[in-house]
Formats: structure tokens, sequence, C-alpha cells
């Protein structure tokens, strides 16, 4: 039924068991996957207080993509011992979940798989959540991993 699966991870616990999930998915139905780590967008981010402070953007850039290059070396590692095809992305952006949408569509995936906080009540919508986000705007359907 599936073909590629595009899994987001931010390294978290949560993610990890997500993409455990996606992968097994995955393996079942043949498919493909996209493991993709959308970076902060120092830049942007930091625009507005630079008169308050001082920063070196290639230091935030280098951590950026280190952690980038952590979190994509496990998803590559749990696809290979699942014997899964995995390809892996980073993308930069303030908006976590417009840059997975983007690189859902840019990949012609079929299926976006994402772990959830399971924020309820006041919480849920205070803070809301990127996957909340990105079931609402995306076109591509979307499989939210629970633990």
């Amino acid at each position: 039924m599936f073909k590629h699966i595009l899994i987001p991870t931010d390294g978290s616990k949560l993610s990890e068991a997500a993409l455990h999930a996606g992968i097994q998915l995955a393996k079942e139905q043949g498919a493909q996957v996209t493991a993709l780590y959308v970076m902060p967008d120092y830049s942007a981010i930091i625009y507005g207080a630079e008169a308050l402070m001082s920063y070196n953007s290639a230091e935030f850039d280098k951590s950026a993509q280190k952690e980038a290059d952590k979190v994509l070396q496990t998803a590559a590692d749990i696809a290979a011992a699942s014997g899964v095809e995995c390809k892996a992305l980073r993308a930069t952006g303030i908006s976590v979940n417009q840059a997975i949408i983007k690189t859902a569509q840019e990949n012609h995936c079929d299926l976006i798989c994402m772990a959830s906080h399971g924020r309820k009540g006041i919480a849920g919508i205070l803070l809301g959540s990127e996957t909340q986000r990105v079931l609402i705007n995306s076109s591509i359907p979307v499989l939210v991993h629970r633990p």
C-alpha cells in the first residue's frame, strides 16, 4: 500500500519509537523510508535579538549539523538492522511542520509517520504540537505514533 514513508525525527525517545514503528511498517509494506531532521534556522531566530547578544552563526550551524548527523545516523542504523532502505535528509526552517510537509511532497512520500507527545487539555491547546500542525496542513496521510 505505501511505497515511501517520511519519518521526521528530533532524536527524542518518542521520535525514536516512531522511527521503529515506521521502519517496521515500511518493512511489512516493502516501502522505502526517508528520515528527516529539521534544524532550527538560528539566523532568523537570533536576528531579532542581535542587538542584545553577540553570537557566532558558524558555531550554531556546526552544532545543529552535529546533532542532525547523530540523529540521522541512529535512523539509518535502525533501518539497516531491519533491512529497510533509508535515505537521510535534513532541512532548515523556522516552521518545522512546513519543512516536514514540503519534504514529504518533494520526495513523493505517500505517508508521514511521526511521534506525538500526547498532550491533552490546556497543555495541548497552549503548547500545540508540530504533529498537530502537520495533521491539519498535510494533504499526505499522517500516521501518529503514540507510546
